[in-house]
């Protein structure tokens, strides 16, 4: 099974949409996915893939309540369906998941109990027998380095960076060894880094030393995304991936947005494939 958690420590690199947009990619080649959306804000996972109902109900089961072992449910029925990949929603709890989780924390250990609140993730993943389930399971947190990171990483051990060929970006990127040395440390796992992403790429002087000091290093850079701003911010209004807002929404086809999918897909195929050779390394 290919598990990976997308993540950046700087804002506004796509991360969302590179996380659908992965998801939608592996569906259409034909595997099971399950999209797992940790990110308490409005615009996340859930808003995009439009599964966000029930994101405001307070009575509403969700994956927090799996998380602390209060669920209302079965695992199953907290999944939604949309274009092919299966996307368990966001819940306004996630805001206060650390507290939650603390609390139970405390509870285990009045009764002499270990409760580790890193790995109640992968723990609710197994019990739901996810890994027979799905050939892929990606996961898009914030982009703070709280609980909800650490239970992704727990739950998945590898890394899809997404960044912009930037000053920002180039120190996000150099600075992510350091935060996977600091994430192994705290978590005491081993995390890869599947591929380092870079987006909206301009083809600047500064853009393309920036890359080859990026591949001179160990980090993988299978795909460059360039900028592809009325493509994404479609996305977003229309609620969908950047697959079904071509086919559905564009009055006539783009090339180099039709090439944009195709990265996508050798993206999404790439990840797969990497994972595949460590594990038989």
């Amino acid at each position: 099974m290919l598990t990976y958690t997308v993540y950046s420590e700087a804002g506004g690199v796509g991360k969302t949409t590179m996380a659908a947009n992965l998801a939608v990619a592996d569906a259409r080649a034909g595997h099971d996915v399950l999209a797992i959306d940790m990110d308490p804000q409005e615009g996340s996972l859930s808003f995009l893939f439009d599964v966000a109902d029930h994101r405001t109900d307070s009575e509403a089961d969700s994956l927090v309540r799996h998380l602390v072992e209060r669920p209302r449910g079965p695992f199953a029925d907290l999944i939604e369906t949309s274009e092919g990949v299966d996307v368990l929603p966001a819940h306004n709890s996630l805001e206060v998941l650390s507290k939650h989780l603390r609390r139970r924390e405390e509870e285990a250990a009045d009764f002499g109990e270990n409760w580790n609140p890193n790995v109640q993730l992968l723990r609710v993943l197994k019990d739901a027998d996810v890994p027979s389930e799905y050939d892929t399971v990606i996961i898009d947190p914030p982009a703070t380095a709280d609980v909800k990171l650490y239970n992704a990483l727990h739950a998945t051990r590898n890394l899809v960076i997404p960044f912009e060929p930037s000053g920002k970006g180039q120190q996000s990127v150099e600075g992510l060894a350091d935060l996977v040395t600091g994430l192994e440390d705290t978590l005491d796992i081993n995390v890869g880094v599947l591929a380092a992403v870079p987006n909206r790429f301009k083809g600047t002087n500064d853009q393309e030393e920036m890359l080859k000091r990026l591949r001179a290093e160990s980090y993988d850079t299978p795909v460059v995304f360039r900028e592809r701003t009325s493509l994404l911010e479609g996305c977003w209004r229309k609620q969908c991936s950047a697959f079904k807002y071509i086919e559905e929404y564009r009055s006539r086809e783009r090339d180099y947005e039709i090439e944009t999918l195709e990265q996508f897909e050798e993206l999404a195929a790439h990840l797969r494939q990497t994972r595949e050779q460590e594990a038989t390394a």
